[in-house]
């Protein structure tokens, strides 16, 4: 299990990819290659779990991790829960897996977190709303969030823009109307003991994203998948100040690797206060680390 007094940072937001080729008839490959291109990420296939662990580890920085789940949306398949849990379990100094699971798949879905909670001791799911094509709010998925809330577990919400299928003929059929980040805000009044988390700074609904975390006390903000350099005046304003206690480092390995985002953040006005709560100690508290 994670030691978090040996750490120095939490990333609360990493992707676990399975390894280029594998199945070469579903257009993964050319997803992930385009993706790369446009996060300018040092790699031409994405790293293995086993490989992420090792980064993270020579980095000092524990990670949350976990796949996503939108074969139905995609066609792309999914990589396996049980099989992240596992080779994250062989490395949980340093992993905290989550799960991902596609809202639209019903009452299976929901058969499949209760065991992924009870049998793998997952305590979070991550969910990709334009990846996924379904509104938050959609109650469809609501029995899916009741397990969640239920068994004390975190969701974690792509918000905003994304670099999935950008540049794509299209957008690889990806609509970005689906992460608008005030469609959380009615799951946060209908669910209000569900931890939630808003992925991302949220452009361009970055001013909707910081209502709803600052109305809400069960919903925070992570900080991934842009570099800190590109923040927006106003969300820096409210990580010094308001939501000090309700922001998360995250970087969105592998698109972004941890240290290029460490690097970042050490040159923006963050106050020195307010650093180590970002960095680790408001998703200790939030994973019950701390």
């Amino acid at each position: 299990m994670v030691d978090i007094n040996k750490v120095r940072a939490i990333d609360i937001h990493t992707h676990a990819e399975e390894p280029c080729g594998c199945h070469p008839d579903d257009g993964y490959d050319d997803l992930q290659a385009t993706m790369a291109r446009y996060f300018g990420a040092p790699w031409s296939h994405p790293p293995t779990i086993e490989q992420t662990a090792a980064h993270f580890r020579e980095q000092n920085i524990a990670a949350v991790i976990f796949p996503v789940d939108a074969e139905r949306e995609t066609g792309y398949r999914r990589y396996r829960n049980e099989e992240v849990a596992e080779i994250a379990a062989k490395n949980d100094d340093i992993l905290i897996p989550f799960a991902s699971i596609d809202p639209w798949k019903g009452k299976m879905g929901v058969r499949e977190a209760r065991r992924l909670i009870e049998d793998f001791g997952i305590k979070g799911f991550k969910f990709h709303p334009t990846f996924q094509g379904f509104y938050p709010n959609d109650r469809m998925a609501y029995d899916l969030y009741e397990v969640i809330q239920d068994a004390g577990c975190i969701a974690l919400f792509h918000t905003g823009q994304t670099g999935v299928g950008s540049g794509m003929r299209g957008g690889n059929g990806m609509r970005l109307k689906y992460s608008n980040p005030m469609y959380l805000d009615d799951v946060a009044v209908d669910f209000p003991d569900m931890k939630i988390i808003m992925a991302h700074p949220s452009f361009p609904w970055q001013e909707e994203a910081l209502a709803v975390a600052q109305h809400k006390p069960n919903v925070y903000i992570d900080l991934s998948g842009w570099s800190p350099k590109y923040f927006p005046p106003i969300l820096v304003r409210y990580c010094n100040s308001i939501l000090k206690n309700k922001v998360l480092f995250g970087s969105d390995w592998p698109m972004i690797t941890p240290e290029r985002w460490l690097a970042d953040f050490e040159k923006i006005e963050i106050r020195d206060e307010v650093r180590p709560k970002i960095l680790k100690e408001n998703a200790g508290k939030l994973l019950g680390l701390l």
